[in-house]
């Protein structure tokens, strides 16, 4: 018999081989990008100008989701924001 303990969540987990190709199917719609990207700006343009707080520099996450279609929160919960004819690879 075997004396340790099998740790069922990491044998549960699925594990990816690092040469299997994996994609991103978008999951943000045209009007959630355009108000990330836009969103992203103007905390970015806050680093430079108006107050010039280091808070601005948190605009770099909504401006790359919004440029790339993705974003990993909607993926965790499942959540789309744009039509089914729309999800293709980010």
């Amino acid at each position: 018999m075997n004396a340790t303990p099998k740790n069922s969540t990491l044998d549960e987990q699925p594990f990816v081989p690092l040469n299997q190709k994996t994609t991103m199917k978008r999951n943000e719609g045209t009007i959630d990008r355009s108000l990330r990207v836009l969103l992203g700006i103007a905390l970015l343009v806050l680093v430079f100008t108006g107050p010039e707080t280091r808070w601005g520099w948190l605009g770099v996450i909504p401006l790359l989701t919004g440029l790339v279609g993705y974003c990993p929160l909607y993926a965790l919960f499942g959540w789309s924001t744009c039509r089914h004819a729309d999800r293709k690879t980010a």
